[in-house]
């Protein structure tokens, strides 16, 4: 299962051609694409018109696996990988990105993003990413 992060969906929904963007487009008919709520909320909280986060919501992210991030296993997961990040030298500018790549890493599931706090993740504690 690849997981999309939040960067990719708003390119993609942009419209913008990345090579991100170009491997969701290529993939998304033949690979399991799956999406954790928290990128959810971060997707539609950036659409401005209500038709278009109906359809959005309805015709394009719910057609892919949703899966629920919340309690306190995955919680102290992140604060203990964060931690680790940060006695290696980096620290992770966003909490949601310590979830999300907890959850990837808990789970054994690759992450598609285009966001540099993923980086250590992958260096340090073994995230899988699709290098588009």
């Amino acid at each position: 299962m690849v997981i999309v992060d939040t960067t990719v969906w708003i390119d993609y929904l942009r419209g913008l051609e990345n090579p991100q963007t170009d491997w969701l487009n290529r993939q998304m008919s033949s690979r399991r694409i799956g999406l954790t709520d928290l990128i959810l909320c971060e997707v539609l909280q950036g659409i401005r018109q209500p038709t278009a986060f109906s359809q959005i919501r309805d015709e394009l992210l719910q057609r892919f696996s949703i899966f629920e991030t919340g309690g306190s296993k995955l919680a102290i997961a992140a604060a203990q990988n964060y931690q680790i990040l940060r006695q290696h030298g980096h620290t992770v500018r966003k909490t949601i990105d310590c979830l999300i790549a907890t959850f990837c890493l808990e789970a054994g599931h690759e992450l598609l993003h285009r966001d540099r706090d993923f980086d250590a993740f992958e260096k340090e504690l073994g995230l899988r990413v699709v290098h588009a």
